[in-house]
């Protein structure tokens, strides 16, 4: 995302994807080896999310574990902004303070919340290449609400997507091939983030300081998902003796790495890198979550999934680049936040 956050959804990342009016111009410049180094950890951290999503969720109800995390992790951002900045980080008006509640529920409430519910029975490296898609809904809804224009290699892009999906979860022996209500929630996500995205390039005012917006995002995000944990009553039957200690440590990896270092360097990587080049976390966050998923998880690499990830990721990255290249100028005036955006993200 732009601004603020629009992650992964693996993590909640900020969307730096479709390089929207919002997107912050390099400000600040970095050796190669540093610059290399940011966006390694990037990929890996936020790749690295999805498999934090599937631990926690065992033990743990998905909207409460989200709603945790996310609070937690704003708190622990504006806590760093204001050491960092002084009081003046605090500084933010009552629309400001709002369009990020919107943000903030479209991104990390239904992005990452559907995640987390997905998760529970969707393999963590399934539900990083259906959230890649994000920007193929980025587009979609850039069209239909906006009315931007497609570029020709984007609409490729969009066309490759859907057939990689059709791929992943085409029917098998009469049955589909993964669970349908985790399936759904998985593909909704990407719709909120994207929905979140331009709603944050497009339309929000968000504070002036990006961590200060993320921050903000993250702590709306998780009354929205303490609300949504509420609604579905996941607090019965649900007792603390039960979390095993490893999604205990999931979850202190998702709060400290995945949401701290990753949203930081982000941010960083905005004000030091090309726009294009810290996009590409968008196509090689899945491959990463893919790989470690099938080593540290155990999950199943088959030939149709292989095809079908070859298929989105090829579609993901011809619409990143194209949009990268027919963007408008950047501007270094207000950043906009996801997003991770993609936990993104797979805020994760």
């Amino acid at each position: 995302m732009t601004s603020g956050v629009a992650t992964t959804p693996g993590t909640a990342a900020p969307e730096a994807t479709p390089a929207g009016p919002g997107a912050i111009a390099p400000a600040m410049s970095a050796t190669p080896l540093a610059l290399w180094a940011g966006l390694a950890t990037l990929y890996v951290v936020w790749g690295s999310t999805y498999i934090g999503i599937k631990i926690a969720v065992e033990t743990m109800p998905p909207f409460l574990m989200a709603s945790g995390r996310f609070f937690l992790a704003g708190l622990l951002l504006l806590g760093y902004s204001v050491i960092r900045e002084g009081r003046p980080a605090l500084a933010v008006t009552r629309r400001e303070v709002r369009d990020s509640f919107i943000v903030g529920a479209l991104l990390l409430g239904g992005g990452m919340g559907m995640v987390a519910l997905g998760e529970r029975t969707v393999p963590s490296g399934i539900t990083a290449l259906l959230i890649a898609l994000m920007p193929v809904w980025v587009a979609v809804l850039g069209r239909i609400v906006f009315g931007e224009r497609l570029p020709r290699i984007v609409v490729v892009g969009i066309a490759l997507g859907v057939v990689g999906v059709a791929i992943l979860v085409a029917p098998a022996g009469g049955t589909l091939a993964l669970d349908p209500g985790g399936l759904l929630a998985v593909l909704i996500s990407p719709i909120c983030w994207a929905s979140g995205s331009l709603y944050s390039s497009h339309r929000a005012r968000l504070p002036r300081l990006p961590l200060v917006a993320t921050a903000i995002q993250m702590l709306c995000g998780g009354v929205v998902l303490a609300v949504m944990a509420l609604i579905t009553d996941e607090a019965r039957g649900f007792s603390l003796a039960a979390v095993t200690p490893a999604s205990w440590a999931a979850l202190a990896y998702l709060v400290t790495i995945g949401s701290g270092i990753g949203y930081t360097t982000y941010v960083w990587l905005l004000r030091v890198a090309p726009l294009p080049k810290v996009a590409t976390y968008a196509y090689v966050n899945p491959i990463v979550a893919f790989v470690l998923s099938a080593i540290f998880l155990g999950e199943a690499l088959s030939g149709r999934t292989v095809v079908a990830a070859v298929v989105i990721v090829g579609a993901v990255a011809l619409i990143v680049t194209a949009r990268s290249r027919t963007a408008p100028p950047a501007r270094v005036a207000r950043p906009a936040t996801p997003a991770v955006v993609d936990e993104a993200g797979e805020v994760v």
